[in-house]
């Protein structure tokens, strides 16, 4: 403490050795002591098959696949036995955030990338294409958390992305 009285110095965030992932001790021949892996019905997370119906509900521009994109998302974790360690309100936000993404990149490819200003008529670019800018952003962090999280608890070395098959589903539509 300094003598001003604020807590000021000590350890940085984030400083020091990183963490290795449990497949990497798993491979170096360390035993998993402290690995609790749940009973076999934990994986089956009821609370994670409630699917909320915001993440389906009709939309005035376009499709919302946000339930698609959940269910991928829960198979993936399933795959990797990490279902049990991730919060339903994590995939709802990431589900929701890739679904607009989608969603505004399809009005982006049906109105186009530029628009006429609502009072000067002048062109100005899409206000689609920064909107969608930004829930690409967050489904990005959000994912990165996600991953963060599988990977450090994961059995085997994490592969595959749910995002690639969005990509593909919105390069077919």
């Amino acid at each position: 403490m300094a003598k001003d009285g604020t807590n000021r110095g000590g350890a940085r965030t984030g400083a020091g050795r990183k963490k290795k992932p449990l497949a990497e001790k798993l491979q170096e021949g360390k035993t998993a002591t402290a690995l609790s892996l749940p009973d076999k019905d934990a994986f089956d997370a009821p609370e994670i098959e409630k699917i909320k119906a915001f993440l389906s509900e009709d939309q005035r521009m376009g499709e919302l696949y946000g339930r698609e994109i959940f269910e991928q998302m829960v198979t993936w974790l399933r795959e990797r036995n990490c279902a049990h360690l991730i919060s339903p309100h994590l995939l709802e936000q990431y589900s929701m955030a890739m679904a607009r993404w989608i969603q505004l990149e399809n009005v982006t490819n049906e109105y186009g990338f530029v628009s006429k200003h609502p009072t000067t008529g002048a062109m100005i670019g899409s206000p689609f294409v920064s909107m969608a800018q930004g829930y690409l952003k967050q489904a990005n962090m959000l994912f990165q958390q996600i991953f963060s999280i599988v990977a450090a608890n994961s059995t085997e070395v994490v592969t595959g992305n749910p995002q690639d098959e969005m990509m593909e589903h919105l390069l077919k539509i």
